[in-house]
């Protein structure tokens, strides 16, 4: 695992401790750089090289036991106890609860951030990732269903994601954590073969917050 270190200098001193991210360039990596930059919450990012298996190593399955990126380790968690997290969402939760950002107080605006957050983990996530799978493989006869049944889904998921965005600024009330996750997963659109121009209030969103300065640190992150 190789090392990055990468922390807001503007970050309160209070917050002494450093987070330590374990992750890859991916969209799950990438959705928490951008959450832990936004959130000016102090941390220090490690490559783990998923191309080179390191997820396996028996280091990192201490800290993520499915073997999966992103993980992180949290010196300062709740009552001052060291924490690890694995899954990309449970990870997005804890830092909003942590940092008390971009994670609503309010209970019923809090039921919107998870379920468009539940809506990324278990959908738009895992559909367009078998898309990536199946760009792959190279027999065309092995490749044809499996590409033609998950490219249909994910265009899908794009078109619910256009509707809901026609009528609401983000995908909750305010900018959540909901949309990190989301954008994680956007931000991979040329290889799931699709044009945001097809999708133009996905478009806007996504042009939103790729404009934002705590995004863009978070994507600057090296994860590789």
């Amino acid at each position: 695992m190789n090392d990055n270190h990468c922390s807001d200098p503007s970050a309160p001193a209070s917050l002494a401790m450093t987070i330590q991210l374990y992750a890859f360039d991916t969209p799950n990596g990438r959705k928490i750089s951008v959450a832990l930059e936004e959130m000016q919450l102090p941390y220090a990012a490690h490559v783990v090289d998923i191309g080179k298996k390191q997820q396996f190593e028996p280091d990192f399955l201490r800290i993520s036991p499915p073997g999966k990126i992103p993980a992180i380790v949290d010196d300062d968690g709740p009552g001052g106890k060291t924490v690890s997290v694995f899954e990309s969402g449970a990870i997005l939760v804890y830092l909003g609860e942590k940092s008390g950002k971009f994670w609503p107080a309010d209970p019923l605006a809090r039921v919107e951030v998870l379920q468009w957050l539940m809506f990324q983990v278990g959908s738009f996530g895992p559909m367009p990732g078998q898309v990536h799978h199946f760009l792959s493989v190279q027999d065309p006869a092995d490749q044809r269903y499996g590409l033609e049944r998950f490219t249909k889904e994910t265009l899908r998921l794009y078109g619910v994601m256009d509707r809901h965005l026609e009528r609401n600024e983000y995908f909750a009330r305010e900018l959540s954590i909901a949309d990190f996750a989301i954008l994680g997963w956007a931000w991979r659109h040329p290889r799931h073969r699709v044009d945001l121009a097809d999708y133009p209030h996905v478009e806007r969103w996504y042009g939103a917050l790729m404009s934002r300065p705590g995004v863009r640190r978070g994507f600057e992150v090296p994860l590789r």
